[in-house]
């Protein structure tokens, strides 16, 4: 990994660029955003690679909706070329919180996913239940509007304790900046958050 100080080139380069588009289109290649980008790719890329590196770069208005699967959220969603910018942020910085975290967290990590997550459950189970022998009990719980009550202060002095670089640094406030007071779920630092 490059040094701390010193991130923001790699971050801006066409092969970041590259990588951050892929991943933000995982699963996504049928959505009409996504192939709308996808028609003119070395433009786009190219585009969002010289307003990066002229610090020009201003994340577009978020669209929000409601959301009712079953309960009722609201959805604040960045536009796909900004999304291909929250990957490039992650790719770069993503892995200084990452390997902070509890082996356990498998939200949003590489490599883990909602099968490691069972897996793990099942383990502890077996163990408190002393192999089935005896009952347990868990706890399933949702912290009300958690994403919307993020302390946008609060959140950049956390990231500034590991990125040192004032470019990087700037991204990661122009992003925050878009998503008003709050960080929506799917909002404008979606995969910022899911580092923290």
């Amino acid at each position: 990994m490059k040094k701390k100080h010193h991130l923001y080139p790699y971050l801006c380069s066409m092969g970041n660029l590259t990588l951050a588009w892929r991943n933000a289109r995982k699963g996504k290649t049928s959505i009409p955003e996504v192939m709308a980008f996808d028609e003119n790719i070395e433009k786009n890329l190219l585009s969002l690679h010289n307003e990066l590196v002229a610090k020009t770069y201003k994340p577009l208005p978020l669209s929000t909706f409601v959301l009712r699967d079953p309960k009722t959220r609201v959805i604040s969603k960045s536009d796909f070329r900004d999304r291909v910018i929250h990957h490039t942020l992650v790719n770069v910085i993503g892995n200084m919180f990452e390997k902070t975290f509890i082996y356990d967290s498998c939200a949003n990590q590489k490599n883990k996913g909602t099968s490691l997550a069972i897996k793990r459950f099942r383990t502890f189970q077996r163990k408190v239940t002393l192999n089935y022998s005896r009952p347990s009990f868990c706890l399933k719980a949702d912290i009300k509007q958690y994403f919307r009550e993020v302390d946008h202060e609060v959140l950049l002095s956390i990231i500034k304790r590991k990125v040192k670089d004032p470019d990087v640094l700037w991204l990661v406030q122009q992003i925050l900046a878009n998503t008003t007071q709050s960080l929506g779920i799917g909002g404008g630092a979606s995969e910022l958050k899911a580092c923290l």
